[in-house]
């Protein structure tokens, strides 16, 4: 080989390096590129904001999240309540109608009613198959956004039984409903030692605070959910959680009490039942030897249990849109004793004497006249005297200063009225109530003179009416009773 073809040769293996040298830097670059665009869409992965739903990613919830400025987070209630497992409709779930400024929610467990504006949630549980509404507060009311109604994620929880948790390192939502923490916490209970879960599904929404009401095949206790921590001993004959207040109703050897999470003893396990009746002035209705009276939350006797019943049977007045017969117009407790009845104020005082039959007209087979119990927007409940009718105010006073034949409910087209016949005559409830300067709290009426006029004269004259026939019954009464002494004084043959 002579010098030209070496030389020849040294540059074909330099080229050879160099191209190959170049290919190496090439692939080591679009190594590097990969692995930067990699990265990146792993940064861009975990800084995109998601929503996992009982463990697996949901891109509609997602879509479904209104983000305001200030970070509330709101969701529509009917659009979102199928993925929880719930049925939405307009209207209450007690009033059906095609109103969109309400809402329901339905699962199998428990209904759920919303309002427009308003943040108490009215819930009603559908295993026990109760005609009284408890009621919860969330954080912020009731919004209208496009027409639909909007809850925060607070709210959220609270309608629909759910936990929501925000995790910053990877800007993820995690919601759980409770039918995925009962899988998930059935195990562990297990390896805490205890047989199962308690399936009420009361104490099931325990488990979204971590708490856990279990059993061990004869006894129920709670526990911490997440290190299996005792928070009551596995002792108790039964166990309830009270949602509202977040403690528990515990019964031994058939008595009832109230123990609270921090183990304090609210209520001594000395009552054959106890149940709350309003979250607000925190009373529970108790019942021992058969008779009953009300307990606040610190166990203080509030109405000392010596009376026949507590609260009215709402069911009797489906038209009336009451949630509650134990608290009537959010002011007092109707009360009965030796089956006369009388009021008492939320402190305990009691406010109308045990001298009232019943509260409330109940209809017969008229299709006019609506059972009826309370004037709401006037703060009066109908009382029931030997089959003649009142109206009482939450002070106690009796705004109809007379008994009336009879007082009902009128509904046409929808609209609520009342009526009260004197003598066969009928009359305007409301308007009367106005006329006698009882405060509406929906309108304020005016008058002119000559108005005024003819209702002080109506006024005068079912004053007159009712004047009249109680005087004849009076006169009536006073004569059956001569005749009985006339009888009675006659010997007997």
């Amino acid at each position: 080989m002579n010098l030209l073809d070496e030389d020849f040769s040294k540059k074909n293996d330099n080229k050879t390096k160099n191209i190959i040298r170049v290919i190496v830097i090439l692939i080591i670059l679009v190594i590097i590129v990969i692995v930067g665009i990699i990265c990146y869409m792993m940064y861009l992965e975990r800084t995109r904001l998601k929503v996992v739903l009982n463990g697996q990613q949901n891109e509609d919830i997602k879509n479904l999240l209104v983000i305001e400025d200030d970070g509330t987070i709101y969701v529509p209630v009917r659009a979102i309540s199928s993925y929880f497992g719930y049925s939405s409709y307009n209207g209450e779930y007690t009033d059906r109608s095609e109103d969109n400024s309400r809402c329901y929610v339905q699962s199998e467990d428990e209904v759920a009613n919303l309002t427009l504006n308003s943040n108490k949630v009215y819930k009603l549980n559908l295993v026990e198959n109760q005609d009284e509404y408890s009621y919860i507060y969330m954080d912020k009311p009731v919004k209208a956004i496009d027409g639909q109604l909007y809850i925060t994620t607070d709210g959220m929880q609270k309608v629909f039984n759910t936990t929501f948790e925000y995790n910053e390192s990877n800007n993820t939502y995690l919601i759980d409903t409770i039918p995925y923490l009962t899988s998930i916490y059935q195990t562990a209970v297990l390896n805490y030692g205890y047989t199962g879960l308690s399936d009420n599904f009361e104490n099931e929404k325990a488990m979204l605070k971590n708490i856990l009401v279990v059993t061990d095949g004869t006894s129920f206790g709670v526990i911490n959910g997440l290190d299996g921590t005792e928070i009551l001993e596995c002792k108790y004959d039964d166990i309830l959680y009270e949602e509202t207040i977040g403690d528990f109703v515990v019964s031994s050897n058939g008595k009832w009490g109230i123990i609270g999470t921090d183990q304090r003893t609210k209520v001594e396990i000395n009552y054959d039942s106890i149940m709350l009746i309003d979250y607000d002035a925190g009373l529970y209705l108790v019942r021992r030897n058969n008779l009953y009276g009300v307990v606040d939350l610190n166990g203080n006797t509030v109405i000392y249990p010596e009376n026949d019943q507590i609260g009215v049977d709402i069911s009797r007045f489906e038209e009336n849109d009451l949630k509650t017969g134990y608290i009537l117009l959010d002011k007092v407790i109707p009360v009965m004793r030796d089956n006369k009845w009388g009021l008492f104020d939320l402190q305990g005082n009691q406010i109308v004497g045990f001298e009232y039959d019943s509260f409330g007209y109940i209809s017969s087979n008229s299709r006019e006249a609506t059972s009826l119990l309370v004037i709401p927007n006037y703060n009066v409940i109908v009382a029931c005297l030997d089959g003649r009718y009142t109206l009482l105010d939450t002070s106690g006073e009796q705004p109809i200063k007379a008994f009336v034949d009879d007082m009902y409910m009128v509904i046409s087209g929808g609209e609520k009225s009342y009526v009260m016949i004197v003598n066969d005559r009928s009359y305007d409830v409301e308007e009367y109530l106005d006329r006698m300067g009882t405060q509406s709290s929906s309108t304020n009426t005016t008058t002119d003179n000559s108005t005024t006029e003819n209702n002080e004269q109506t006024d005068n004259q079912v004053n007159d009416e009712t004047s009249e026939e109680n005087s004849q019954n009076s006169e009536e009464q006073t004569n059956n009773g001569e005749e009985q002494q006339t009888d009675e004084q006659q010997p007997a043959e």
